[in-house]
């Protein structure tokens, strides 16, 4: 048998060449985070800058940026936002997460809750198991947008007008901009699960009493590259003057056994600010929600009234057909005006 080879002599440059490349990968790694640090750091300062040139009110108290090695935070406390309309968003604390591989791509949540601000309605607070969002592909127009809230409670404060709902198991909302090959079209989503109107003498608590509210919403919105714009109006008035409408694929609200389902429809906004269009909807138990709508002061009660006439005229069983027309500032019922339009935005 020969004899075996003798053992390689180790040698003393090995682990110095080893230490030394793994200091210049840790050291490009630190640099690129640094980088990357200052690039959001930046970016946030300019976004800010944007929205108060455009007339938003945006503040917080302090600025935490960290997530060393691998990821980017950035937390906010005490962040307020309010724009000039009188709609305001404040939160005790936000957490802003991207990965470094992924910096384009954010996480948001509001481990505190937050507090929305109506104009006439006042705050309403917003705690939750989860209160989150998602921001991400900002080329595209309009950016993916998703916000998530589960086991979500909503207390008005003290003095301010009631709100729908007290609580909602999930709600859900989404915005994506359709793939190339569909066109110029994005998507919005939005969703209400196992809501409650509770004790609050608030509209929709009143008609569905203890059982559960819930809310669809499936739209496209043709035109969407001139979703573009310095504040809210600005956006929605360009989209509406490049032909932007919002086709309806299906919808609806359910408070307890009252349904108004839609099953198509075409919407604008107009020069006023209020959507103009029309919606195909179904309605369940219909004389009965609007007695109670008018009952809430939400519709003056002659109209409330016969509106419900026009329902109870066109049902089959307990589910009648009709067609909400909004045109002119009006939310019209067959031939009863019921309601003005929704306001999209205030015109200035």
């Amino acid at each position: 048998m020969p004899d075996p080879s003798p053992p390689r002599k180790y040698s003393r440059r090995t682990p110095i060449i080893v230490a030394a490349i793994t200091v210049l990968l840790i050291a490009g790694w630190s640099g690129a985070w640094f980088w990357a640090r200052g690039q959001a750091e930046a970016g946030l300062e300019r976004g800010a800058a944007m929205l108060r040139e455009a007339g938003y009110d945006l503040s917080w108290r302090e600025r935490k940026i960290g997530g060393y090695p691998f990821r980017l935070n950035i937390d906010l406390t005490e962040a307020r936002m309010r724009d000039r309309s009188g709609w305001a968003l404040a939160a005790p604390r936000l957490e802003g997460q991207a990965f470094l591989h992924a910096p384009t791509h954010w996480l948001i949540a509001a481990p505190d809750g937050l507090t929305f601000v109506r104009p006439a309605g006042g705050p309403v607070r917003v705690t939750g198991k989860y209160v989150r969002a998602s921001v991400s592909h900002p080329g595209d127009t309009p950016p993916s947008l998703s916000f998530e809230g589960v086991g979500l409670t909503f207390q008005p404060a003290a003095g301010a007008n009631p709100f729908s709902l007290q609580s909602a198991e999930r709600v859900e909302f989404h915005v994506r901009r359709a793939p190339a090959e569909v066109g110029d079209e994005a998507g919005v989503w939005l969703s209400v699960k196992d809501g409650k109107g509770g004790q609050f003498p608030g509209l929709l608590g009143r008609i569905a009493g203890d059982k559960p509210i819930s809310i669809e919403w499936d739209g496209r919105l043709s035109k969407a590259s001139a979703l573009k714009g310095d504040s809210w109006p600005t956006v929605v008035r360009n989209w509406s003057a490049a032909g932007g409408r919002m086709e309806v694929k299906r919808g609806g609200l359910t408070a307890g056994d009252a349904l108004l389902g839609v099953n198509s429809g075409a919407l604008r906004v107009g020069a006023d600010g209020r959507v103009s269009g029309l919606l195909d909807v179904s309605l369940r138990e219909a004389p009965k929600a609007l007695a109670q709508i008018g009952a809430a002061g939400a519709i003056p009660a002659d109209r409330a009234a016969a509106a419900a006439a026009v329902a109870e005229a066109r049902e089959t069983g307990d589910v009648a057909r009709a067609t909400l027309h909004f045109e002119a500032g009006q939310t019209t019922l067959g031939p009863v005006a019921i309601a003005p339009a929704p306001k999209v935005y205030d015109p200035l």
